[in-house]
């Protein structure tokens, strides 16, 4: 007789290869859970009985039903530890050796950071103080109880090493596994492994990037699903992409590394920046992970969204703490710039008036214009360019001669994507940002005065308008950031920014918006196969291309010569660039591409990529001559 309470095991039994699949109707005969469980029962699959045995029947811990959305995340759970003991048994087997993770503990990471801020507390200039007074906060939180975060410090205000100050203390205190950063974008991933590899060491920071997803089908064995990252390191620095597709995947690659969430300490980086149609399920989940299994999230940003009721929603008995001491007053003494509206520019207007500014950052809402304008404004060692065209690696190399040309006072114009206006440590006299959200709006502006030495009046942000079409995903947060711009004069104010969110979440927006895909509607009735499907952050931009630069060339050769493992897929993070099904397609087409996977690929000739811009926005046919 079939027994309810077995169903989260057998569903992860019935799917560790293939995925997870909906569950299906009791009567239902398709290729659901149900449908399988209903056709063995016709005789219609192979008799499996034989399990009984070699195992006892007995129900795993927690089998019965759970309410709310507990259901869903714990099968996700149970078929992550699945799957990730069966590839770890598997892939020992293979190479004839037990397989662990080399990993330092908790405690001798606090010291090495304490090594690290210890200079630090004899802090001599108002911003050093103020500073300091948010890491002692930090600091003395982390001996609160394991729950719901916030740390809503001032751009400029150290938040990385402070939010790190108070993960380490806290995991101390609780015996908490691991601190998983979630960054939204790859540059901020950047700057933050950047920081964390010089207080801690590079081999003690794992970064997943984008990368190859490898699946077997169930009649096979392949080696290549067991390079697929499962979160083991102490510290994770990973993508929202990355963290919150895979809760939401039924793949068995994207979800072994669940298990090793539980226990942690999460720091979601920029959480304002969290998509607004999957705000709902991107809420829920963290407030499961709360609720469930142990870990404390920090809800970590400049910008402070108006979500408390959402939380509330879906952790009733949890109280959200602020970190940062006096937010509001914090704010003040952080104001360091001052917002104009220049109207509308064309990019012929832009391009002049850039030209004319010793040191300027331009940042634009889509990737095409940033190539355009940076063409424009001319091609020279005084002019720079910044998209997620680019590869980490050639980021971060650019990044580096931007700020010290800054440093020194040379000139220096930058022209970017939102990915800079985030996380990324740079400090230019003047913006320019074509009018957003207001929050990236603002982020912008952090990346102006950053160190205070100017007057706030003399340090301008210009928002202005553009005839380049905006991101349709971005008209509604356009037309928030417009009104608000009309209302407040100092449109970076607490006031401002709150007035914005409640204007952009409740009431441009109806509720079913904010979960646009009906994401927790699959959630509940078990419709795995059919959540994952529907659950993609950024649509489509899951295909990567491995670039041949810098240390890149070699590591490709390996990989074509070994074939993928886990160390090599971390070490090829850098070398990536992130696109669309459709570009990946129309270079595979062209013959530009080697496919390595359903969804990645080596890219085949390094003329088709500019060190300066990346790979161009479309394939020409002076693009194609190159592989002819």
């Amino acid at each position: 007789m079939f027994d309810k309470r077995n169903v989260p095991a057998a569903m992860c039994i019935a799917g560790h290869h293939a995925g997870l699949a909906d569950l299906g109707t009791r009567n239902d005969l398709t290729e659901t859970f149900m449908g399988r469980v209903n056709n063995a029962k016709k005789g219609g699959l192979e008799d499996c009985s034989a399990w009984r045995a070699e195992l006892p029947d007995t129900i795993p811990q927690g089998g019965e039903n759970r309410a709310g959305l507990g259901n869903y995340f714990y099968t996700k759970m149970l078929f992550s530890t699945l799957t990730d003991a069966d590839w770890l048994d598997t892939e020992a087997y293979f190479l004839n050796q037990a397989l662990s993770e080399k990993t330092i503990t908790i405690d001798e990471l606090l010291k090495k950071l304490n090594e690290h801020i210890a200079p630090w507390w004899n802090a001599k200039s108002e911003i050093n103080i103020r500073r300091c007074k948010i890491l002692k906060s930090a600091i003395e939180h982390g001996n609160d109880s394991v729950g719901l975060f916030s740390m809503t410090v001032p751009t400029g205000g150290g938040k990385t090493v402070s939010s790190m100050a108070f993960a380490l203390n806290h995991a101390l205190k609780h015996e908490l596994r691991r601190i998983i950063y979630v960054i939204p974008y790859c540059s901020i991933l950047e700057q933050t492994q950047s920081i964390f590899e010089s207080i801690f060491g590079k081999e003690n920071i794992t970064a997943h990037y984008s990368g190859a997803e490898f699946s077997a089908q169930e009649d096979q064995e392949d080696t290549r699903v067991f390079s697929t990252e499962n979160w083991e390191a102490p510290i994770i620095l990973t993508t929202a992409v990355q963290f919150f597709e895979s809760i939401y995947s039924n793949k068995p690659g994207k979800s072994r590394k669940l298990h090793n969430i539980a226990k942690s300490v999460i720091v979601f980086d920029e959480t304002q920046m969290l998509p607004v149609p999957f705000l709902r399920p991107c809420l829920a989940s963290i407030c499961e992970l709360v609720k469930n299994y142990g870990c404390s999230a920090v809800l970590c940003t400049a910008t402070q969204p108006a979500v408390e009721s959402l939380l509330h929603e879906y952790a009733p008995d949890a109280q959200v703490r602020e970190l940062c001491p006096e937010p509001e007053q914090m704010y003040q003494a952080f104001r360091r710039v001052s917002y104009i509206d220049d109207g509308e520019l064309s990019d012929e207007e832009l391009a002049e008036r850039l030209r004319e500014r010793h040191q300027v950052l331009c940042v634009v809402n889509s990737r095409r214009q940033a190539q355009a304008l940076y063409h424009a404004l001319g091609e020279n060692e005084e002019n720079f360019h910044l998209s997620t065209m680019m590869t980490p690696y050639d980021r971060r190399r650019l990044l580096l001669k931007i700020r010290t040309r800054l440093h020194e006072g040379r000139a220096c114009r930058v022209i970017s994507t939102s990915l800079i206006e985030a996380g990324v440590d740079v400090d230019f006299p003047e913006v320019y940002r074509a009018i957003a959200g207001l929050d990236s709006i603002i982020q912008s502006g952090g990346r102006c005065n950053r160190e205070g030495k100017r007057p706030a009046k003399e340090s301008l942000i210009h928002i202005f308008c553009t005839s380049a079409k905006a991101p349709r995903m971005l008209e509604q947060n356009i037309s928030a950031a417009a009104q608000i711009l009309k209302t407040y004069q100092e449109a970076d104010s607490p006031a401002a920014i709150h007035a914005y969110f409640q204007f952009l979440l409740y009431t441009l927006k109806d509720d079913r918006q904010l979960d646009e895909k009906g994401i927790l509607d699959h959630v509940r009735n078990l419709r795995f196969k059919s959540a994952a499907e529907a659950f993609k952050l950024i649509d489509g931009a899951d295909y990567t291309i491995y670039i041949p630069v810098g240390e890149g060339k070699d590591l490709i050769q390996k990989l074509r010569k070994d074939g993928p493992s886990r160390e090599l897929l971390r070490k090829l993070g850098p070398y990536t660039v992130a696109v669309y099904r459709q570009y990946f397609a129309q270079l595979c087409d062209n013959g530009m591409l080697e496919t390595i996977s359903g969804n990645a690929g080596i890219l085949l000739n390094s003329e088709l990529y500019s060190p300066e811009t990346g790979l161009p926005f479309t394939i020409s046919e002076q693009s194609q001559a190159l592989f002819i």
